[in-house]
Order: C-alpha cells, then structure tokens, then sequence
C-alpha cells in the first residue's frame, strides 16, 4: 500500500483540508472549465435539443471485415441488422436484416458465412450467407448472447452468454448447440489460441466477497479438449468492468483491458488515478500466465472505459478504444516488451525506474510514455474494433458513426468518419445514456458513472468509501435500476433522492459542476430503464421451486414481504439488519434483478443469496429464515433469483 500511495500521491495533507480544497476548487476554476467545456464534450448534433418519444439508432456494436479486405460488417444494437460498408469510402452498401437486437459478429476465414450474435433473455446465433445476406438458420444460445469467435480450423462458435455464465459450443457443420461451458461470471468476450488449445474468456465481474483484501475479476482459461475451465488467472487487485481479449497474429500473448479500481483507498480526489485507472493486462501464452499490467493512462489525463482490443497483422502494435474518452491509443507493442523484459532482467534499471519489483508497474502511469499515441475520435462511445494491416475500423456506439484509422508506422495518423445512420439527432434518452458514459464530463476524464456501474448502470460489485456519508464507512455499490422509483437513495438513504444523488455524484464523484441539462438528461435515461429477465427463469416463467418459494417469502413467518413489499420489493424505510459492527439504519434496497448484483449485503459480504438467509442472517435481520429447511432456503432463493 505505501508504495501505492507514493506514487500515487505527491504528498499527504490532513482531510479536512484536501476536502476544503476539493470544494474550493469546484466551486472556482474547475466550475469555470467543466461550463465552458461542456458543448464540445459532444461534439457536432444537428439540435441541441434533446427529443423525446422513440428512442431507436443503429448503435453500432460489432466490427468485422472480410478477407480480402473489401467489406466492412457492421453489427448495429439497437436496430437489428447488419451493415455492410465498402471499406475505403465507408458507403452503405447493403443491409442484413437479423432477428433481435446484432451483439458481435465472426466471418468465416474464406468470407463466405457471417455469424451474428442477436441478444436477449433468449438469444440465438444466427447463420448469414454474407454474399447474397440471407440468414440460412438460427441456432438457440444462452442469456445475452455476444462475441462469438471461431476456432482455428472454423469447425467450432464459441459464443458467451453473459448472464447465464458460459459459453456455447456450436458446431459448424451440423448448426447444433453442443454443450456449455460454465465460467466465472458475465462472460463478454473470448478469443482462442492459434493451435486451438485453449480458449481465453473475459469475465466481465469478480464473483466473490467484497470485503476481502483482494477483490478482481478473472480471465478463464478453458482446455477446449476437455470443455473445461483449467486454469483462472486472476487479474491484479481492484481490477472489474473486464471487455474485449485478443490474441496476438503471432500467437505469443494476449492482451486483456479493464478497469483497475483504487476502492481501497477514501475519495477524496481524483487526481493520478486515485480513484480508477484504465489497464491493459497482458497474457504469456508460452505458460498461460499474467505477465503484466500496465496503465492507459497519462499523469494528468485519464483514459477511462477501454473497450476494444485490436492488433496489427505483424503483433508490433496493438489498438485499443477508450469509450470514455472517445480515443484510440496506438501502443508501440514492441517497445513494450523491450521496456518489461528490461525491468525484468535488470533489478537495478527497473529499480531506477521506480519500480520495486514487477507489480509496481501497475502503478506507473508514465510507462507507456514515449510508446503510445492517443487518437481523438470524431464520434463518440467507440467500442468495437477491427484491423487490416495498420488500418483500424472502430465502431462509435452512441454516434452512429463507424471510422477509419490509418496508422501505419511513421506517418501521420489519419483518420475518416462516416455516420450510417439518417438521423443523427441525440433524443434525450440516448443522450443521458451517453453522458453516463462520458468520461469527458469527469476531471480530466479518469472516469464515468459507467466506470463504477458499468455501461447499464448497474454495480462493478466493490466497496466504495464514498465522502456523502462520511470517510471510513465503505459500502457495496448499487445499482441505479429503479433507483428514481425508490427514494431514499444511496445505501444509508442521505440523499432524498436519485436525482440529488445524481448531481451530487457529478460534484463529488466526477469532480465537476455541470449545466442542468446534463443532469436532466441522465435522469430521464435511468429512470427508462427496464429490469433484465432472470436467467432463472424457465421459458420466461417461474420454476416449481420458485413457485414454492414465493409462498414462503409472502409468509407471515419469515416476514420477507413486510419490508420487500412485491411490486417494487422495498419499503423505502431504514432497518438495522446487522451488517456492520455499530448499529446503523440502512436503506431497503429492492430485490428486482438481485440475481446480477452480487456480492450482497451493505458489505459485500454475502457472495450468495443462500448465504444471506443463512450465514449473514444468525439474528433473522433479513427476514426470519433460522426455521426454514435447507429445501425451504432452496425455494426462497430460487424465487429471488427469478425476480
């Protein structure tokens, strides 16, 4: 921790005055730059009026390009179809209409079939004849289908189902699913070893207590021989909100990015990535092994919610999209090996640098300096990616747009963009969930609210230790579903309502002042959001087991119902459940979609329901469950995880 702190923090100061600081700096110059930036935090929209009503764009979500180069596939989210643009000019050429809402995209090695992940509660995969765009069948998936790969030979998808926590085994030839393999959890992106050994998944989330020393989410390493989970690497503390892995051509490494949260340490500034850095943890696939992580950010300018890994066909470079920042860094992948293996075999040099022992890398955040080039986008929100040769495609999310990046080795990067949608009016929903998004709304953009709750607004599972309720009280994060519908808000309920909450988020949490409109606009986005079907569910229904539980928790006996009234699951008042070691009122948090918010508790020290109702319930604080059977705790947690 000290040798954190140290090069984190140019000095320490007593809180009360790194408070006033705070405050006095955001109510001075930083209130006076954050106004005057925030038109251009934006970028060019025909009306900067925000519309309500529909709220339908292509939101370009996955990237493919065919072999030769030629054709660019663009997956679009929210419309259902797939794009196909000419490479060089970036012009429609021709739409694939697919059922539900395009995820990710794989194209056969000989360019001739496209395989299109449609997500829902119930998705499917599904077959296009990528010539003539006609879909040739559709093969069942998991919950929230996304990223599917192929394998080496292209006899094999592999598809992760994100909710239901694995991926699926689809064979080409006879376009049948042929078996699941369960990962850690959230499964959101895949990439497999050139000799098809192995297949590397990245788990979106940590899947674990949150009140232990280290708390991080994992890469899955699956023996594709087996269909078995061999080995789970464990990225470094603080590490969450995982997204794109890819492999190098050369099929040397892998490389992985993330968030590496600080949620160990009080919120009081932002400054040198105190609070969240952005990372990229790279993979020895000599021995399957992490073998660094290194920081995308600069000293003084963060490069929050990377997204997208690419690389370049000879392995020297590797691209990745900053979808906070609305950036793409263009990493010198050869100068970074040269740097570790120098730190590696020379303790004295790597001394000098300032690194103590390999680890501390994770804390220098002028590692990459001299080896990256950071590139503004024109859109914003890129996420995907795809590369031919040193030309990178990304796809702008919330601006419809899809770019262009040349950036071959010693020449000016160049970039074009090109809108594929009509309409490039933001309404009003769209653009709060941009701005939820936006790192550029933040103090030199070490964040978003989608850097703690995800792009859905939902949790990253840590305890943070937030200031609004005083320093040394960290809680478990919530999530923001529902949040407008159930005041209080916050755990201890000390704002009396989201929408304060929100703005004071944006102050103490962004460290900025922002106009009304912002706010506004967040607002009218959270309060649109719709609870995701559990997983649990059979067929969109209740299981027998579920059915039996939801008596149980209606029952006068266990009083679940009296404090997690059905409908919105909350009494919206404050209880005593025994979570901590002094007595302390806690808001009632409602029950809808806790199958996806673990760990639970205001600790974060429950990983499951069942251990909520038994072990972290000695004193039936959380209803009165020491007289229940272990078939009745079975029942009542199934219906939970059905709500």
């Amino acid at each position: 921790m000290a040798v954190f702190l140290n090069r984190f923090r140019p000095h320490f100061v007593p809180y009360s005055l790194l408070v006033m600081h705070k405050l006095n700096t955001l109510s001075c110059s930083l209130a006076l730059a954050a106004l005057l930036a925030v038109p251009a935090a934006f970028g060019e929209v025909k009306d900067s009026t925000p519309k309500a009503g529909a709220d339908t764009w292509e939101a370009p979500a996955g990237l493919a390009i065919s072999p030769d180069g030629a054709e660019l596939y663009v997956a679009c989210a929210k419309t259902g179809h797939v794009l196909v643009l000419d490479a060089d000019g970036l012009e429609t050429k021709r739409s694939i209409a697919v059922s539900g809402g395009a995820s990710g995209l794989a194209l056969s090695a000989d360019g001739k079939t496209l395989y299109v992940t449609c997500a829902a509660p119930l998705s499917h995969l599904a077959v296009v004849d990528a010539a003539h765009g006609k879909v040739i069948r559709t093969i069942p998936a998991g919950h929230t289908a996304q990223a599917p790969v192929l394998s080496p030979d292209g006899a094999t998808v592999y598809v992760c189902n994100r909710f239901s926590d694995d991926i699926s085994v689809i064979n080409v030839k006879s376009g049948k699913e042929t078996g699941r393999i369960p990962v850690d959890r959230e499964p959101v992106a895949a990439a497999p070893t050139p000799d098809g050994k192995y297949l590397l998944v990245a788990n979106h989330l940590h899947h674990g207590r949150a009140d232990t020393n280290v708390v991080a989410a994992k890469v899955s390493v699956i023996d594709v021989a087996s269909r078995k989970v061999t080995k789970e690497l464990i990225l470094p503390n603080g590490s969450g909100m995982l997204r794109e892995i890819q492999v190098s051509p050369d099929g040397r490494y892998a490389g992985v990015v993330h968030v590496l949260a600080r949620y160990q340490l009080p919120t009081t500034q932002l400054e040198r990535g105190w609070m969240n850095t952005s990372a990229l943890s790279l993979i020895d696939l000599s021995d399957v092994s992490l073998m660094s992580t290194i920081l995308l950010d600069n000293v003084d300018s963060g490069a929050a919610n990377p997204w997208a890994v690419a690389w370049s066909a000879d392995s020297k470079t590797i691209y990745i999209t900053h979808a906070g920042t609305h950036e793409l860094s263009v990493i010198d992948f050869t100068g970074v090996l040269q740097k570790l293996a120098k730190a590696k075999a020379n303790p004295q040099a790597a001394a000098s640098a300032g690194y103590r022992s390999m680890p501390d890398i994770t804390g220098d955040l002028s590692f990459l300096a001299g080896l990256r080039e950071r590139v503004k986008l024109a859109g914003k929100g890129p996420r995907a990616s795809v590369t031919r040769d040193h030309r990178v495609y990304v796809a702008d999310y919330f601006s419809g747009s899809v770019e262009r990046v040349d950036a071959q080795p010693g020449l000016p990067v160049k970039t074009q963009v090109r809108h594929i949608e009509p309409n490039q009016t933001m309404s009003i929903l769209r653009r709060g969930e941009s701005l939820f998004n936006d790192a550029t709304i933040c103090f030199q953009g070490w964040q978003s609210c989608a850097s703690c709750h995800s792009d859905d607004a939902r949790s990253d599972g840590l305890n943070w230790d937030l200031l609004n309720d005083g320093i040394g009280n960290p809680k478990n994060s919530k999530s923001l579903l529902l949040s407008h519908r159930t005041p209080p808000a916050m755990s201890m309920g000390v704002r009396d309502t989201a929408e304060t909450a929100v703005r004071s988020g944006i102050r103490s949490i962004l460290f900025t002042v922002q106009p009304e409109e912002i706010p506004v606009a967040m607002d009218e986005w959270l309060k649109s959001m719709k609870p995701i079907p559990s997983p649990y569910l059979v067929n969109g229904k209740m299981s027998s087991a579920a059915k039996r539980g939801e008596t149980i928790f209606n029952s006068a006996e266990t009083h679940c119902a009296s404090c997690h009234t059905p409908g919105l699951y909350t009494d919206m008042k404050h209880h005593d459940v025994g979570t901590g070691a002094e007595e302390k009122l806690y808001d009632t948090p409602t029950l809808v979609e806790i199958w996806r918010t673990s760990p639970y508790l205001h600790d974060g020290s429950a990983v499951t329901i069942r251990d909520v109702l038994t072990s972290h319930n000695s004193k039936d604080r959380h209803g009165k469950t020491s007289h229940l059977t272990p078939a009745q705790l079975d029942d009542l947690a199934a219906y939970l995880l059905s709500l």
